[in-house]
């Protein structure tokens, strides 16, 4: 890593400025970090080219220094849906609630004909400084909001902050074959259209349906007499079509038969249907049912 030029440069310099100083080297003061020349104030963008350290640094102080507008946060929300539009892909609505700029103000605030004037806290800047464990730290101004400057009277719609809150319905493309957890990144249509948003897929559970890999297994009750005598009955693919399996003599409680080529498609390979055949036993008895159940039993050899 430090073999390129000019990342052992930003190295070099952040350790002549202290930023890699433990923890008992001294606290920094506004604008001028421990262990630095004067006035050196440190921008987190520099640390994001060493790795997780720019990550960490990021993750207590702020995404990163220079200009608090320059990178819109992502959103994220999570949208439940079918198994089946899951499995076979298709397209769900979201409404999600984001920030836009107020059509009030224009984003800067303050009530329409008002006066500004210099924020009395940045200075104009945007933004403050202050030491922290041997470094400064560049953040949006509060109080200005990163504009500035200040309005005499704030704008009645959003109340100075510039922004508003309103609903946006999108429309998201679910690929075939997706899986419970995938998060899938919509770009640009986020806050302000800047933003991205990144929905989180939970894949609601299905009555018949469950899934293994490419593979899909439905369960199938059958009685003791179609288990015993075989039978034909009638199950439903992944897509909603009715096709007829025959069951033999003899099947167990638990025997799969496939159908081939009824499982999910994902990357031109597509999986296999299973259906699981599930024995039901009755609880209770007639007499004359226990009755031939024995005649059968002791003549079948069978003790109980």
């Amino acid at each position: 890593m430090l073999s390129d030029p000019e990342k052992r440069k930003r190295y070099d310099r952040l350790r002549r400025y202290g930023a890699f100083a433990g923890a008992g080297s001294g606290g920094g003061t506004r604008g001028t970090p421990g262990g630095a020349g004067p006035g050196v104030e440190f921008d987190l963008s520099d640390l994001g080219s060493f790795g997780g350290l720019g990550d960490l640094f990021s993750s207590i102080f702020g995404r990163r220094g220079g200009d608090p507008r320059a990178e819109e946060d992502e959103i994220e929300t999570a949208v439940s849906i079918p198994f089946r539009v899951a499995a076979l892909g298709g397209r769900v609505p979201v409404t999600l609630t984001l920030p836009e700029v107020c059509p009030t103000c224009s984003g800067s605030g303050g009530a329409p004909g008002t006066t500004f004037s210099t924020c009395p806290e940045c200075k104009g800047r945007g933004t403050i400084s202050f030491g922290q464990g041997g470094f400064a730290v560049t953040r949006p101004c509060p109080v200005c909001r990163g504009r500035g400057r200040v309005p005499a009277q704030p704008c009645p719609t959003c109340h100075g902050s510039g922004e508003v809150r309103v609903e946006k319905r999108l429309a998201i493309t679910i690929p075939a074959g997706t899986e419970d957890g995938t998060r899938l990144r919509l770009k640009g249509q986020g806050a302000k259209g800047r933003g991205d948003v990144v929905v989180a897929i939970q894949v609601e559970p299905d009555r018949f349906f469950r899934r293994d890999g490419l593979d899909v297994i439905g369960v199938v009750p059958i009685n003791l007499a179609q288990a015993l005598l075989g039978s034909k009955i009638k199950v439903r693919t992944l897509d909603g079509k009715r096709v007829v399996l025959k069951v033999p003599p003899g099947t167990p409680h638990g025997q799969r038969f496939r159908i081939p080529g009824q499982g999910i498609e994902r990357n031109g390979r597509r999986g296999d249907q299973y259906i699981e055949i599930h024995v039901e036993i009755p609880e209770r008895l007639t007499a004359e049912q226990e009755t031939a159940l024995k005649a059968f039993a002791e003549k079948s050899g069978m003790k109980y």
